[in-house]
């Protein structure tokens, strides 16, 4: 066996490491380390396929595992951190799954059932990865928003209520009406029919990458301003730049 070919599903599987510490922390209900494996995980993610390329070490296998880890770190624990945020917005804290399906959540009523809405982006971010799989146009970007900006953008909100907490942003992120929104808005992202670039660099020159390096170069500038903050305005940043993205392989 080469072991320098195993290289690439090695960080995969860290990455499935991550995804699953991450969904044991959101349970809990310690929403910021949950957030912080996913971000450790999508960070294994970008270097998986980097390591296949570079070694060429690319495989059928290799890209099976890549997308079951997308599902775990990218799909579920993201999906248990809104389903968490739900359950903060309706009750004033976080449940415990054994408390969500007690027999006092039946006294309660529906309500009690509504902070599993969440749980419709795991859903929503599987499909989206079975799709890729199969999509022969997805060789050179994306059609629909990859499953780990998605996480991103639903991670941000706890790590905003935490380090640049607002009586505007709790209003607004603890809204129960803003949180089912933005999961079903996600869930529309994750499969719409939207060209997006890859931030996969084939060479270093700026003429063929000019919209990948304007996009880093603007989300550093944001991070640096707006911090977490950036987050949300990144993700609506990197659809618009697609709209002025050609890529002949779409």
């Amino acid at each position: 066996m080469n072991i320098s070919k195993q290289i690439p599903n090695i960080i995969t599987s860290l990455n499935i490491l991550c995804g699953c510490v991450a969904i044991l922390f959101a349970i809990s209900g310690d929403l910021i380390t949950a957030s912080f494996f996913v971000f450790l995980g999508i960070f294994f993610d970008f270097f998986d396929g980097l390591a296949a390329r570079l070694l060429k070490a690319q495989s059928e296998v290799g890209l099976q595992l890549d997308s079951l880890a997308d599902v775990i770190t990218s799909g579920v624990a993201p999906g248990v951190v809104m389903y968490q945020l739900l359950n903060l917005s309706y009750f004033g804290h976080l449940q415990t799954v054994t408390e969500t399906f007690s027999m006092d959540g039946w006294n309660v009523g529906f309500k009690n059932y509504l902070p599993l809405i969440g749980l419709l982006i795991v859903v929503a971010s599987a499909y989206r990865l079975a799709k890729f799989n199969v999509d022969t146009r997805q060789t050179t970007g994306f059609i629909g928003l990859p499953t780990p900006a998605n996480a991103l953008l639903i991670l941000s909100l706890p790590l905003i209520l935490q380090f640049q907490y607002s009586e505007l942003a709790e209003t607004i992120i603890l809204n129960p009406w803003f949180l089912i929104g933005m999961t079903l808005l996600s869930c529309i992202l994750l499969n719409a029919e939207i060209p997006l670039f890859a931030l996969k660099f084939k060479t270093w020159d700026f003429k063929t990458n000019a919209i990948r390096y304007i996009f880093l170069i603007l989300c550093m500038v944001l991070l640096v301003l707006l911090k977490f903050l950036a987050i949300p305005f990144i993700i609506l940043l990197y659809i618009l730049l697609s709209f002025f993205w050609k890529n002949t392989a779409l």
